[in-house]
C-alpha cells in the first residue's frame, strides 16, 4: 500500500537547478536544506498542497518538464521577469479579461516550465475556495513537547520554531513552549492551553516508537483521539506533530533528514489553520448567486488544462 509519494522535478543542467530553486522560493514555496550527493543535488520544497497526476499524451508534442498550477499567475509572471527569465507561449497574455492565464518559461539549460492559474481579478465564480495564509504575524502559538524520546522531540521543536520564524512570527514572546513527560500527556496540556483562548493554534510534538507489546498501539490511539477531541471541543486549531514510527531510523528520517522535519510541517499547518479560521469568519453568511450564463474561471481552468493534455 502506498502511504507516501515523493514528487520529483528533474532539471537538465546545474544552472537550471539554481534558477528553478530560486524561482520556486520566490514564488513562496518553503524549502529545507540542500542535499548534496556524489551524483546529484537535491533541494526539497514543502508545498501547501499537491496533486499527483498520471498523464498519457495522445499526440506527440514538446511538453514541459515541470507543470505548476498557481493561484496568481500575473504576480508570478512579474516575479519571473524580475529574475530575468523570458516568458514564451503566453496564451492569454496580459489581457485581464481572460480568467485563466497559461504561459511557458524555458531555462537556459533546456528545462521547460509551464504555469497555469486563475487570475485573482476574476469576478466569478461565487466561491473558488478559502485558504489560510502562511503568515504568523500578529498571532500567538503554543508548542507542547514530549520529554520522552527527547533526542527526536527536540529536533521537531527546532523545526517548528524554524517554521514559525519563516512565516514571520513577530517575536519569541509569541511562542510558548510547554514540556510534558510523554506523548500521553500532550492532549491534556493541549486542552488546558487551548481553553485559555490566548493562542491561535497549538502545536503538538512528540515521538512514539513501537515496542514488543501492545502499549504502543494503546498510546497512539489515545494521543490521536485526545488531540483531535481537544481541537474540536475548544475551537482552537491543533497541529499534529507526534511521530508514530516502527523504528528509531524512521523517526530520525522524519526529524530533519530525507523525509523532512515533521515539526516544521506541523508549524506550517498551525499557521495556515489559524489564518483559515479568521478567513472563514469573514466570509458572508450566504453564498452569492452567480449571474445566469456566466462562465466560471474554475471550469475555464479545467477546460484549458484538459485541452492542453489531449
Amino acid at each position: 500500500m502506498i502511504k507516501y509519494i515523493n514528487l520529483t522535478a528533474q532539471v537538465r543542467s546545474e544552472k537550471d537547478f539554481d534558477l528553478l530553486t530560486k524561482l520556486l522560493s520566490a514564488l513562496g514555496l518553503q524549502n529545507t536544506e540542500v542535499e548534496d550527493y556524489p551524483h546529484l543535488r537535491l533541494q526539497p520544497f514543502i508545498p501547501s498542497g499537491s496533486t499527483l497526476e498520471v498523464v498519457y499524451r495522445k499526440k506527440p508534442h514538446q511538453h514541459a518538464d515541470l507543470e505548476l498550477v498557481i493561484l496568481d499567475p500575473d504576480s508570478a509572471a512579474e516575479i519571473i521577469k524580475k529574475i530575468g527569465l523570458p516568458i514564451t507561449e503566453d496564451h492569454s497574455g496580459p489581457d485581464p479579461s481572460h480568467p485563466v492565464r497559461e504561459f511557458r518559461v524555458d531555462l537556459p539549460g533546456g528545462t521547460s516550465l509551464l504555469f497555469t492559474g486563475l487570475r485573482t481579478t476574476a469576478t466569478e465564480p461565487d466561491n473558488i475556495g478559502v485558504e489560510g495564509k502562511l503568515s504568523a504575524s500578529g498571532k500567538k502559538f503554543a508548542i507542547i513537547v514530549s520529554r520522552f524520546n527527547s533526542f527526536i522531540a527536540e529536533r521537531l521543536l527546532a523545526g517548528a520554531i524554524d517554521g514559525l520564524t519563516r512565516c514571520g512570527i513577530a517575536s519569541s514572546k509569541d511562542i510558548r513552549i510547554v514540556r510534558v513527560p510523554g506523548s500521553f500527556e500532550i492532549p491534556s496540556a493541549a486542552r488546558t492551553l487551548a481553553e485559555t483562548k490566548k493562542y491561535d493554534a497549538v502545536i503538538c510534538l512528540g515521538c512514539l516508537l513501537r515496542g514488543d507489546t501492545a502499549h504502543y498501539d494503546v498510546i497512539v490511539n489515545e494521543v490521536t483521539r485526545g488531540i483531535g477531541q481537544s481541537a474540536q471541543e475548544t475551537g482552537v486549531s491543533h497541529a499534529f506533530g507526534v511521530l508514530t514510527c516502527d523504528t528509531l531510523e524512521q523517526a530520525i528520517d522524519r526529524a530533519g533528514l530525507k523525509m523532512g522535519n515533521k515539526g516544521f510541517e506541523a508549524a506550517l499547518a498551525a499557521v495556515e489553520m489559524a489564518n483559515l479560521k479568521k478567513a472563514i469568519s469573514r466570509q458572508p453568511s450566504a453564498v452569492r448567486k452567480g449571474k445566469k450564463g456566466a462562465r466560471s474561471p474554475v471550469s475555464g481552468l479545467r477546460k484549458t488544462r484538459q485541452k492542453r493534455k489531449r
